[in-house]
């Protein structure tokens, strides 16, 4: 059974529900306590990047590491993208072995020792802040400018992994928006309460294969992603005609009869229909003749500041 995010988590306060949730709170609260002392290791024949998220889903980690992948693979450094494997996270496993070299195993610490078995210089990985065994050598936190940290709580009586004031030991922010015109005032102020040392950086996601659509046309869109929302506004800033949305589970692990049923709902209505790229690789390919999924791409701003922070940090003598 997938998980689907509860509509409160994403409240700017918190309701009842959160607070009679918070004993349970105590769970994450406690291993996080624990992953934080236990000592961590630092490997010296790699340099490691993690672009991960203290906010449980939809922040753009994914396009964040491609993004980070094609800027290092453009220097003399061997790079490759990594991603600890889940039985229920193929689609972004696919997504990262289609764009990048890309390795991926049970933990963490394999992954590395197959990267320097492989002579690799540089292992970006997706995921992975959380993990108590691992020192990497550049910490890069993700959010989503619409969400930024919902009401706040851990889990479950919030979508927080950790609790916001852990942004103490990290190197840098990047925060995911649709709109351009987003005032960020307010999540800059908070951040830098808590770090002032903190690097904050913006990222717009961009349509690549625009041109591929008639804008004329009506659309049915369905996703099952961490943000469901992010997806419909970037259609709609792009000024697609959105009729009909459906909405699965992250990760959702689509059926031939729910991709059955979509085909048939869009005959019948004489629409056509769009989904992300994580979810179209989860499609059966007899099914995918009539469903378009729209190519993202991430544009950092002050992308030469991030990567010269980031090659500052990585080339430190340890």
């Amino acid at each position: 059974m997938k998980f689907k995010k509860p509509k409160f988590w994403d409240y700017k306060k918190p309701n009842f529900i959160a607070y009679l949730l918070t004993p349970l709170n105590l769970i994450i609260g406690i291993n996080n306590i624990i992953l934080n002392i236990k000592p961590k290791k630092k490997y010296q024949k790699i340099k490691t990047i993690c672009v991960g998220n203290i906010y449980l889903g939809g922040t753009g980690k994914t396009p964040t590491v491609i993004k980070l992948y094609e800027i290092f693979k453009n220097t003399k450094l061997k790079v490759s993208t990594a991603k600890k494997f889940y039985p229920d996270q193929k689609d972004e496993h696919i997504i990262l072995n289609n764009r990048s070299e890309f390795i991926t195993s049970d933990n963490r610490q394999k992954i590395i020792l197959k990267a320097i078995e492989r002579n690799y210089e540089l292992l970006i990985f997706d995921d992975g802040l959380q993990d108590g065994r691992i020192d990497y050598d550049f910490k890069l936190v993700c959010f989503d400018s619409e969400n930024w940290i919902g009401n706040g709580f851990l889990i479950p009586s919030g979508p927080m992994r950790e609790k916001i004031e852990s942004l103490k030991k990290y190197d840098a922010v990047i925060i995911k928006n649709v709109d351009k015109k987003f005032d960020l005032n307010e999540i800059y102020q908070s951040i830098n309460e808590i770090n002032p040392k903190i690097q904050i950086f913006n990222s717009f996601l961009k349509i690549k294969n625009k041109n591929e659509f008639n804008l004329n046309d009506k659309f049915l869109i369905f996703s099952g992603i961490g943000n469901n929302n992010s997806f419909k506004e970037i259609l709609i800033k792009n000024d697609f005609n959105i009729v009909e949305e459906i909405i699965f589970p992250d990760h959702f692990n689509y059926k031939a009869f729910d991709i059955i049923k979509i085909l048939k709902n869009a005959e019948n209505k004489n629409i056509k229909i769009i989904t992300t790229e994580k979810d179209y690789v989860k499609i059966p390919v007899n099914l995918r003749e009539k469903i378009n999924f729209i190519k993202i791409d991430l544009e950092i701003l002050e992308q030469k500041k991030l990567t010269g922070l980031i090659e500052s940090k990585i080339n430190e003598i340890n």
